[in-house]
Parts: C-alpha cells; structure tokens; sequence
C-alpha cells in the first residue's frame, strides 16, 4: 500500500513565517451545515490537518511557496471535496486571497463540476461572516468577492475551453474521468496558464483510475515516483492514499490505512464491509471495490486478459540486434484496420525458453494528433519516440506495412508470417508471390481460442518479453475478453473504441511461435469472422 510517510509523523513540518498555522486556524473557524456538532464546525481532522499545513508551511527563502502542485488521491467518501472547498474560500476569502486573484476548479463533466461549486456555495450560503461577503452566480457557476475582486469559477472539460484565462489556483477533480480531446485540451489549457503569475497553485484532487496511458496516469505515476523518493522535486506534493495489487483487498486494517477518514467516521465502515462481502462472489464489484474504495489504480479492461502488473514483469529489453545475429527463428503475426487507425506487426521470436517479441504500429500521418486524443493517448509523442510509424495520407499505406514485413524477412531468420485474410488478402497474396511464407491466421475461435491460452501462458509463466513498449501495453491493456459457452476465450474490445490490434498480432504470433514447424489449420471458410470484434 502506497501512503504519505508524513501523514502520521509528530515531527514539526516547516513554518518559518507560520502560514501552515494561519491557514489551519482560519479553517477552523469555519462552519459546515453537514457536521451535526454543536455549532456545526468545520471538520478538519489530523490528516487533512497535516495536509494544510504541507502545502501551506513551507517558504522558499524570499517567502514564496515550496508547493505549487498537489497530487491528492483519495477513495471515495473521505471528504475530499469538502477540503477542497475549504482550500477555493481560503484563497477567495482567506488569508491565501490574493486581490484580483481568480480559483478554477475544473472536471470533466458540468455535473461533476458542479459538485465542489455547490459544496462551495452550500458552506458560504449557510455563514452569515462569509454570505455577506460574497456573491454567488450559480447561473455561471460563480462565486466573487467584490471588495479584493476574487472570483472562483467552476468549468467543465466538456464545455468551452478556459484558454486566455489567468488562475492563481487550479483544482483538477477528478482527472481519472477527463477522457478524450475536450479533457487534454482543457487541461493543457489550465495548466500552461499557471505560468503566467507567479505563486499559483496547481491541485489534483482525484480517486483512482484504470490504465496507463491516459492523462491522469502520467500525473499520477510522476507524483507516486515524488512520493517514493525516486524523485526530488519539492514542488510537488503528493499525498496518494493507495492500494498496491500485491495487497490483500480483504484485510481490514489495510482498509483504515488508505482510508484517513475511517478512524474518523466516515466513510461508513458497515457500509464498507457489506459491499466487500458483495465484492467476495462477482469480479465486477471486486473491481468496483479495488478502485473505488481502496484505491488500487486498475487496467484498463473491466474483465482483463492478464493483470497488467504481471505484464510488466515482462519488461526486459528485446536485443534486435542479438536476435539477427544468432537468426533466432521469428514468427510474424499482423492484423490489419480498417486503413483509418492502428495497424501492426508483431514479431514474435524463440529466445531461449522466452517469447521475445517487438511490434512495428502504423497509423495514418494526417491529424495524428486528433487520432490519439480520439482514444485519449498521445499518438504524436509516440511518434516522435519511434513507437508509431506515420504513413502520408489519411489511411494506412499498407504498402509501407507490407515493405515492413519483406524488410524482417530480408533481416531475420522468419518461419511464418500470420495474417488475417479480411483485410489483408492482397498484401498476403504479394508477399506469397515472392516466395515468403505467409500463413492465413483468421480470427475467430478455432484459431484464437488457443492462441490466447499459449499467450496467456507465457505471460503468467514470465516467458513473454516486450521490451515494454508503451503502445504495445496499451492495447493489452484494453483487451477484454469474450467467453463462450464452451469456455473458448478471445479478445474483445467491449463498449471501447480502443485499440487492441496490438494483442491480437502479438497473439497470432506466440501462437505460431509455440506451433514451430507443425501444420497450422485454419478456421473453416464458413466460420462468421463478424464475432471476432476486434
């Protein structure tokens, strides 16, 4: 499990001009309609405490703030919109306000959105101290004091992009759920501008999410590195509550641990153990339970192919190089789109008792960018990296796929090359005319049923080495699979628009690289390729 080492510690965090401390005493005086207390205080309690007083106490030696980025990544229930809400007044009202000073608070949806605006307004509405102070426009989600010209705004990813705009604090809710072109956009929007004054404040304030190749992951898995001390960068604050795969989801006190506000009240701890019990007998609320509750970040798929932390263990590095060299045999496995995304070619090669494998992705050159952010991933960076191969045009030149294939054939020692006929029928008949050894690998049960078994296989079995390559993980990540009543597994992309062409390739080619030189059979012409949905 993954908490703050600080979040219990007695020892003093630094306050050298005690605006830790003036920022907790002012919270304090605050009131919360919620809180049954006599007097209906504002409930801080010792982590969220703690938590102040680390973004708000330590002082660079001109007086500015050492933290400018906070990473809180809370489960569910453990009122983290409240100490939200509290942190938007102490910068529109508080001792933090700076005059002319603006708050964004951002999510994905207005709904979302919505929900630290009204907590906002709720605590402001119900305090005669702060009401007559300050305006609220809940029309344009607004909240202004009039005297020092604060405002706080509350926006949506979904809605107009807050470019032109200049916040001395961004809260970032729940960035897990910020999906697609309209979430990039608006945070690079908001997070750009934090540079145009100095001083600002940038908060994520989120519960965990699934994948790895999305927006929130990059934040998060920088701040958990902060966190553990693999990096030094006194900006960032990570305060990351956390639940690790290798932890026991049942036990209890694991439960407490990443959970502050338990030994505090809320969230309900019966509540917690009935829908554990619930979790016990149905892998779809374990998963519920896993990501909400304890805050594990999970893969991608709601009904995974493999763990994707076993996955990883693959990640030792492919040596093309070597493997040319000793002209390992290779088994080639492609699976071909529809032209207007993701292509790929998986070479899958005998290294010892390993399955090495390297894929070649291609994708169309023309809006490269808006073809990523359609699947919320940066095809552009990976581009750049040499992960993806660009191809002019609008559609995948599948010449440059099929001048890839004859360039492994010219280079390695390659036994098959696997290939769906659908959309592939004619590259395979060019490449079958110039003597290489295609194979027809079609895609539904009979031949995927025990390709996925043999690749299942390898990973668990710590056989299958990817080099980590990073869209080669995406699309594992994004396979789920679909079960018939015979037991046979395939992949399956589910409701998801993403990309698996990866997997399936990588699949085909396990599969033909375990079969070695026995005779591979096909699926029979009449089988309906339309079940397979990848």
């Amino acid at each position: 499990m993954m908490i703050p080492s600080w979040i219990d510690d007695p020892a003093e965090i630094p306050d050298p001009l005690g605006y830790g401390q003036r920022a907790v005493d002012w919270l304090r005086k605050l009131k919360h309609p919620k809180n049954p207390a006599p007097g209906h205080p504002f409930q801080l309690d010792p982590w969220a405490e703690q938590t102040i007083r680390r973004i708000y106490g330590p002082r660079n030696e001109n007086g500015t703030r050492v933290v400018r980025r906070v990473v809180l990544l809370l489960p569910r229930g453990n009122r983290k919109t409240s100490l939200c809400a509290a942190i938007t007044l102490l910068h529109l009202i508080g001792p933090e306000r700076e005059p002319g000073g603006l708050i964004v608070s951002a999510a994905s949806a207005h709904e979302q959105a919505m929900e630290l605006f009204n907590e906002t307004a709720l605590i402001v509405d119900t305090d005669r101290r702060l009401s007559k102070h300050l305006s609220i426009r809940e029309y344009v989600s607004r909240i202004a004091f009039q005297k020092e010209r604060t405002r706080y705004i509350a926006v949506a990813s979904d809605g107009k992009v807050q470019h032109g705009k200049t916040p001395n604090v961004v809260i970032a809710d729940e960035l897990h759920a910020w999906e697609g072109r309209a979430g990039l956009r608006q945070w690079e929007a908001l997070d750009s501008a934090l540079v145009k004054v100095p001083g600002t404040l940038m908060i994520v304030a989120s519960t965990s999410g699934r994948g790895q190749e999305n927006l929130a992951w990059n934040t998060v898995e920088y701040a958990i590195k902060v966190q553990k001390g693999e990096i030094d960068d006194p900006a960032t604050l990570p305060i990351i509550f956390m639940a690790e795969p290798e932890d026991d989801w049942t036990d209890e006190d694991l439960w407490f641990a990443v959970n502050p506000g338990l030994k505090h009240g809320y969230p309900d701890i019966v509540g917690f153990r009935d829908k554990a019990r619930k979790a016990e007998h149905s892998p779809f609320e374990r998963a519920s339970f896993q990501q909400f509750n304890l805050n594990r970040w999970l893969d991608q798929s709601t009904s995974p192919f493999v763990e994707m932390h076993v996955y990883d263990e693959g990640a030792g590095a492919v040596d093309l190089e070597e493997l040319e060299i000793v002209q390992a045999p290779c088994f080639l496995g492609f699976d071909l789109s529809k032209n207007e995304d993701l292509t790929c070619v998986v070479a899958c090669f005998e290294d010892g008792e390993d399955y090495a494998v390297y894929p070649w992705f291609f994708c169309p050159e023309d809006n490269l960018r808006e073809r990523g952010e359609r699947h919320g991933v940066d095809y552009v960076s990976w581009a750049e990296d040499g992960y993806i191969i660009p191809t002019p045009g609008n559609v995948v030149d599948l010449r440059a796929v099929e001048d890839q294939i004859r360039e492994l054939c010219a280079r390695f020692n390659v036994k098959e090359i696997a290939g769906d006929p659908t959309y592939g029928r004619i590259m395979m008949a060019n490449l079958n005319d110039d003597g290489l050894p295609v194979t027809e690998f079609r895609q539904g049960w009979v031949s995927m049923a025990p390709a996925v078994k043999e690749l299942e296989r390898a990973i668990l079995a710590r056989r299958f080495r990817h080099g980590g390559h990073p869209v080669l993980r995406w699309n594992f990540e994004n396979v789920q699979l679909h079960i018939d009543q015979a037991g046979n597994r395939s992949f399956h992309k589910g409701k998801s628009k993403n990309k698996i062409d990866g997997a399936v390739s990588a699949a085909m080619a396990v599969a033909r690289c375990a079969a070695g030189d026995v005779q591979f059979v096909t699926d029979a012409d009449w089988f309906d390729d339309d079940m397979y949905l990848a």
